[in-house]
């Protein structure tokens, strides 16, 4: 800072405003007298200055800053409103230049912040120090006689029988090819179906597997995507209108490793717009449970079309709770990576610091399954890292402390569901932990979501694009990217500040217990893990009656919601969460779990 104070300290402020007005005076007597001169040079030696650019932009004055005083809740006296005004021109709108121009810059969609995040805290264990992974090893039994039992199957045991010959993955790949043709006009959960491309996977994984070639649990397994990883020669469309017609030319690595384990890609999943709620260009998403309502978001598609049994696993992404809230909703399991673990090359950027890529399944162990085939980093996402996965389906649970929040499990949105896991947790000899947090205001960290998202899409907000978009109510990404281009640049950077201030409470928690169990949508809880980075695993645990439709956007009294009576009965989801890069040990106590509770296999009616 030195450059742009040292000609100002040795004056007083009132030298300095006189200084200015006599200035003021001067230039304006020898404007009358004289032709302007040429600036002469500085000095050798002397440094550059702030607010001394040339003046750019529109003229302001001391009102409009006491108007923009009211965006950011900051009060100014009337003479600094007016220094402010006076120099604005010179001092902070020539900063915008890469932006208005003229020495316009651009940036590229794959170009990340230089700043990083890391989910480990200085101090804390980066996770397990070895490789292992253990899958479970029973015997699946003899293949289903009919496909809608199949179609039914966990990844676990249609991987046995694909390895065993039992089932071609051709059959399956029809099978859930069917299945999506026949459901989704009721869910409409698919933007692009893949039949070509999934059947010339499905034979060739069938013509590896009979020379002896088999690349594991994922051979000839069909998957599907959501809508925002990259798929060569086949659109991915983000769910929004600018984008419907995208086609790129590369594979995400995440599909590259699902290519490799030789899984195969039988749609393209639907996805709330540019990874909001469930409602993408076509129409809303629907739950299989209960069709009058959405099946919530972002990771719309992927919940439904997982929770119908049209596909075998797909894999969602998060931010702030879009694979834990359709899993929720959907009576499926979502696991949400470590931050880092999984590289986001390829892959829709909504929030550099916060987005993750995950397994969306209808039981624990096949995420992990699906996890052991996508971890590790790459280096087109300079946020993901190199760690190790220890896991072993069949290790006791035994003695682990598993903390949770006495308040919260007494009060909305936690169920007697919530409430039952817990207890089983302990009857299976989990340790329960009270534990606390301070009393913050947890959703002020969303100053950096908004202002990464409305970076991550400035360039159609700005030509307008973004009123193209399905969804313009004040709680959807066009009013929000809007809105956000006045968020203060100083909250964003106390904000992340805060941000590592609230990633010590959580270490500080860690260290006293190995996991936590939660109820899934505490807003609390969705905000603070996702920037600090934990994983979490979301599984069905129970079922509960709703006399109203839910949704993910805010009440709007001219479309009320649906009413039941007598009210439905529909999944409810519980939620563990680990230090990072432990979801070894968060999967082997959700399938204990899981186990234990004894409700994951449930279809719903009609599907």
């Amino acid at each position: 800072m030195k450059k742009s104070r040292r000609q100002f300290l040795a004056q007083s402020a009132a030298g300095l405003a006189s200084g200015l007005v006599a200035a003021s005076v001067t230039s304006k007597m020898d404007a009358q007298q004289s032709p302007p001169a040429k600036p002469s040079a500085p000095p050798p030696g002397q440094p550059p200055a702030f607010a001394t650019a040339p003046a750019v932009g529109p003229e302001v004055s001391a009102a409009t800053f006491a108007e923009a005083e009211k965006l950011v809740r900051v009060e100014l006296t009337a003479p600094q409103l007016a220094e402010a005004a006076e120099s604005w021109r010179q001092a902070m709108a020539p900063l915008y230049e890469h932006r208005t121009g003229p020495r316009k810059v651009t940036l590229e969609d794959d170009l990340a912040p230089y700043s990083t995040v890391r989910a480990v805290q200085p101090g804390m264990p980066s996770g397990p120090a070895h490789d292992r992974f253990i899958r479970s090893h029973a015997d699946p039994g003899p293949l289903p006689a009919s496909d809608e039992d199949i179609a039914w199957a966990p990844v676990s045991h249609l991987s046995r029988w694909i390895e065993q010959r039992k089932l071609t993955s051709e059959r399956l790949t029809n099978i859930y090819l069917e299945r999506l043709h026949r459901y989704d006009p009721k869910l409409r959960c698919v933007i692009t179906l893949t039949p070509d491309h999934a059947l010339e996977q499905a034979r060739r994984a069938d013509a590896e597997i009979a020379a002896g070639h088999y690349r594991g649990p994922l051979h000839g397994i069909p998957w599907g995507a959501k809508d925002l990883l990259d798929t060569a020669g086949i659109r991915t469309t983000y769910g929004a209108e600018p984008f419907r017609n995208r086609v790129p030319s590369k594979n995400a690595v995440v599909v590259d490793r699902l290519n490799a384990a030789g899984a195969v890609l039988v749609a393209k999943l639907s996805m709330g717009a540019l990874a909001l709620n469930d409602i993408w260009f076509d129409g809303q998403t629907t739950n299989p449970w209960l069709l009058e309502e959405g099946s919530s978001g972002s990771s719309a598609g992927p919940g439904a079309a997982t929770g119908a049994g049209l596909v075998a696993f797909a894999i969602g992404s998060e931010t702030e709770g879009s694979i834990t809230s359709p899993s929720v909703r959907c009576g499926i399991t979502g696991l949400r990576p470590t931050y880092g673990r999984v590289p986001r090359t390829g892959a829709m950027t909504l929030c550099w610091s916060l987005d993750k890529l995950g397994p969306m399944a209808r039981r624990v162990e096949d995420t992990m399954l699906v996890l052991h085939a996508i971890t590790g980093p790459d280096p087109g996402d300079l946020e993901s890292v190199p760690s190790h996965l220890d896991f072993d389906a069949a290790a006791s649970v035994r003695g682990l402390r598993l903390g949770y929040f006495p308040r919260w499990m007494h009060e909305p949105p936690a169920t007697d569901v919530d409430r039952a896991a817990l207890e089983t947790a302990r009857k299976l000899g989990m340790v329960p932990v009270e534990v606390s947090l301070p009393d913050w205001p947890y959703d002020d960290l969303n100053v950096i979501l908004f202002a990464e998202s409305a970076a991550a899409f400035e360039k159609i907000t700005l030509d307008n694009q973004v009123d193209t978009m399905r969804i313009q109510t004040p709680d959807a990404w066009p009013n929000t990217f809007r809105q956000s281009r006045f968020l203060s640049a100083v909250d964003y950077v106390q904000c992340d500040r805060f941000r590592r201030k609230v990633a010590a409470e959580m270490a500080r928690i860690f260290s006293q217990v190995d996991l936590l169990l939660v109820p899934s949508l505490r807003d609390e809880t969705l905000t603070i893990t996702n920037f600090t980075g934990q994983p979490s695993l979301t599984l069905r645990a129970g079922f509960v009656e709703v006399s109203e439709a839910r949704s993910d956007w805010a009440p709007n009294p001219a479309f009320p919601l649906p009413k039941f009576n007598p009210p439905h009965r529909v999944p409810q989801g519980v939620t563990l969460m680990a230090p990072a890069f432990e979801e070894g040990r968060l999967c082997t106590a959700g399938i204990a779990l899981e186990q234990a509770l004894g409700v994951a296999a449930e279809r719903p009616a009609g599907f």
